[in-house]
């Protein structure tokens, strides 16, 4: 018996961004690429933790991996809105490989120090700092303003699906032949995006300004600043990353100490975040507006807090793996809800200059969060301060949902002013937010 019409309906909505060829070669790289990530991911982790037992190093790595991402992306985001995206992308992944590969060799030969993991965390750090602006701000020249709230969603669905996929992997690996062929898997998964990539037949604006590097990079921040929804925006998801996402890298002393599951354990706690999140990713690909993302994004962030909040008391291990689920949910449609509201009130030419101070928020203040996180553990334990970060993003949730009735209409104004610059029609536009 054949799909409903409506199932068919619903399902060309939730996948429309992969009718462009250049999206489908992006979506099926990046897929086999994020899958070797998360596998590196895991693995690094219990690398160092079984290198040093320390929670307050698992932090460090974190700290280090992602602060080059908090100093140097506005250097990234000025890069994506002056020169080629596609050529950016490119070298991003290409240098990301070949650091995979260096710690693969280093590990494979019993020569790896946790001096040599801190140095290339923070060089991939770097790297990410070009690749995260450049990358969000290439998805519309892949697949047109129409179909971008789409692509974010496919984006995030894909990332999230490696993410259940990648640590299940990691973990297995792990116990069975040690952490280094995690590495090297995931050195040679980038042949697969960058092949992709090569593939693409794409013509990138020239984006020619007048304006100092600098200059471009303070008119990036004052926009940002000056404009109260995406400031609103950025500094809830700051809140989260720094107080919220330290629960990520506590996740081994969860696993081994507290759930008693080892290396296997963190495989599956880490896959279940990852079900949640891919969940919460498709939710928001199903949708085909932008209309109520406002509140969407303050009930996720609350309930992100609550659920986390359950996780941190639970000493069960698969009651704690189930509450991952909607842990993950939760923070994944709330990056993504406010990822797609930002992405649709930017003007194109500030796009990747916006868009790194989303990697900021959303990556960069995650290492001040991880070096904090792993030092009031040691002191206070893991639970504690997971639950403490929970309460917070709580507060924030509820701070954020007071101020939307204030902003909800210049948010409303810049979406129908990039809407109609881009091409599509102001009264469809105006038809799906009307409230």
């Amino acid at each position: 018996m054949g799909s409903s019409p409506l199932a068919q309906s619903r399902w060309s909505v939730g996948m429309r961004a992969l009718k462009h060829r250049n999206f489908q070669l992006f979506f099926s790289g990046q897929l086999i690429s994020l899958i070797g990530t998360w596998m590196q991911t895991v693995a690094q982790s219990w690398l160092v933790y079984r290198l040093t037992g320390s929670s307050l190093l698992l932090g460090s790595v974190g700290f280090a991996s992602q602060f080059p991402v908090f100093l140097m992306a506005p250097i990234g985001g000025m890069v994506a809105d002056r020169v080629n995206r596609h050529r950016v992308v490119v070298a991003t992944q290409t240098t990301a490989m070949i650091l995979a590969l260096i710690l693969a060799a280093l590990t494979l030969t019993h020569r790896v120090t946790v001096p040599q993991i801190f140095v290339l965390a923070a060089l991939l750090g770097v790297v990410n700092a070009f690749d995260i602006p450049g990358r969000q701000s290439f998805l519309v020249d892949m697949v047109g303003r129409e179909d971008l709230m789409n692509a974010i969603a496919l984006n995030s669905s894909m990332f999230n699906g490696a993410r259940v996929i990648g640590p299940a992997i990691a973990g297995i690996l792990v116990a069975k032949i040690g952490e280094g062929w995690c590495f090297f898997a995931n050195g040679i998964s980038y042949i697969a995006v960058i092949a992709g990539l090569l593939m693409m037949k794409i013509e990138c604006a020239t984006r020619s300004t007048s304006d100092s590097p600098l200059a471009d990079i303070v008119e990036g921040f004052r926009w940002v600043s000056g404009t109260a929804p995406i400031r609103a925006l950025l500094l809830l998801l700051g809140l989260v990353s720094l107080v919220g996402m330290p629960y990520t890298v506590l996740m081994p002393l969860f696993a081994d100490r507290i759930l008693h599951g080892g290396a296997k354990g963190l495989g599956i706690l880490m896959g279940f975040t990852g079900i949640g999140a891919l969940l919460g990713a498709l939710t928001l690909a199903l949708r085909s507006g932008v209309k109520g993302l406002g509140r969407l994004v303050a009930l996720t962030c609350g309930g992100f807090g609550v659920s986390l909040i359950a996780f941190s008391f639970s000493r069960y291990f698969w009651l704690s793996a189930v509450l991952l689920i909607p842990v993950g949910f939760c923070l994944m449609l709330q990056m993504a809800c406010s990822n797609t509201l930002i992405q649709s009130m930017v003007p194109d030419a500030l796009r990747g200059r916006v868009m790194a101070v989303y990697s900021m928020m959303f990556m960069g203040m995650a290492p001040f969060g991880a070096l904090l996180g792993g030092a009031l553990a040691d002191r206070l334990g893991a639970p504690i301060t997971v639950s403490a970060g929970a309460v917070a993003s709580i507060v924030g949730a509820i701070v954020f949902a007071r101020q939307l009735p204030a902003f909800r209409g210049e948010a409303r104004q810049l979406i129908i002013a990039q809407a109609v610059a881009g091409g599509e029609p102001s009264e469809e536009m105006t038809a799906r937010l009307r409230e």
